[in-house]
């Protein structure tokens, strides 16, 4: 009986010995595990430290250096990586007014027009016509896009082309933002020629000239390695919007078309400080 009694014991003791193990290998499992959960969200948020940001605007006073901007609706499409490789071996930036349903489509090719120092910007979420819009309406298309863009890049747009180039004081007072328009229409939508689109885009553009393209139709993006080429060739510097209009600052719901310069650019003494163009009403592109 006695036997008995002790070895029900030792088997007790062992039990209880084997069950603490087991609780302290558990214990050092989590441990373990949190140690390795807490290290990931380091090592993730180091990497987001680390992630690449878009090279910031060029410092170009466009007073006295010949600039003139080209500008791209509609996108980002098909077409676009095509055109950025061209404007990457011209040294050209330029702005890409975007549709938040072709971003929403594309995001990949919006992030590579942030990183490659080209500027985004909002022309609404569908292209409709704001001036037939509740100004919730409008409130809507624009956001939805600033969101999407902001996604896509990293970058929240800060202009904002309307669709039509239609605008109101009620769609300037909605928006909330700039509005850009343009000075040389190369109506590229509706002729879809690559000769014609060349011929407008090279000798139209004057100093501090917004020029309006559309990098969905593929004329248009054909004609741009020409474009680049022959306006650098006029002596023009090919900037982004926000860098046509360094050193002016541009009001919110109240539209631009160019930078109008006060003398002909120089190359050695300042030249007095223009003011910023107001807007005309253009052809609508489609």
């Amino acid at each position: 009986m006695r036997i008995r009694t002790i070895t029900v014991i030792g088997a007790g003791l062992l039990l209880v010995a084997g069950s603490a193990g087991i609780a302290g290998c558990s214990g050092q499992d989590e441990k373990r595990a949190r140690t390795a959960g807490e290290n990931a969200a380091l090592g993730k948020r180091a990497q987001q430290k680390r992630a690449p940001a878009p090279p910031p605007p060029r410092k170009i006073d466009c007073d006295r250096v010949k600039c003139v901007s080209l500008t791209f609706d509609d996108g980002p499409g098909p077409h676009t990586a095509r055109l950025l490789d061209t404007l990457k071996a011209g040294g050209a930036r330029a702005t890409f007014f975007m549709l938040g349903e072709n971003v929403q489509a594309h995001p990949d090719v919006v992030r590579r027009i942030a990183m490659e120092g080209h500027e985004v910007a909002n022309h609404t979420w569908s292209h409709p016509d704001l001036t037939t819009q509740s100004p919730a309406e409008v409130r809507s298309q624009i956001q939805r896009t600033q969101q999407a863009v902001k996604n896509a890049s990293g970058v929240a747009p800060t202009l904002m082309r309307p669709p039509y180039g239609a605008t109101n004081t009620q769609v300037g007072r909605a928006v909330g933002m700039p509005l850009i328009l343009w000075s040389v229409d190369t109506l590229d939508w509706q002729h879809k020629s690559v000769s014609r689109d060349t011929r407008i885009g090279v000798k139209e553009p004057e100093g501090g000239g917004i020029v309006l393209f559309h990098d969905i139709h593929k004329p248009s993006v054909d004609a741009i390695p020409k474009v680049v080429d022959g306006l650098k060739k006029r002596g023009f510097t090919l900037v982004t919007v926000s860098e046509l209009f360094q050193g002016k600052p541009l009001q919110p719901g109240q539209t631009y078309n160019e930078r109008i310069q006060k003398t002909e650019p120089v190359t050695a003494s300042p030249s007095p400080q223009g003011t910023a163009g107001g807007a005309t009403q253009p052809s609508p592109p489609r």
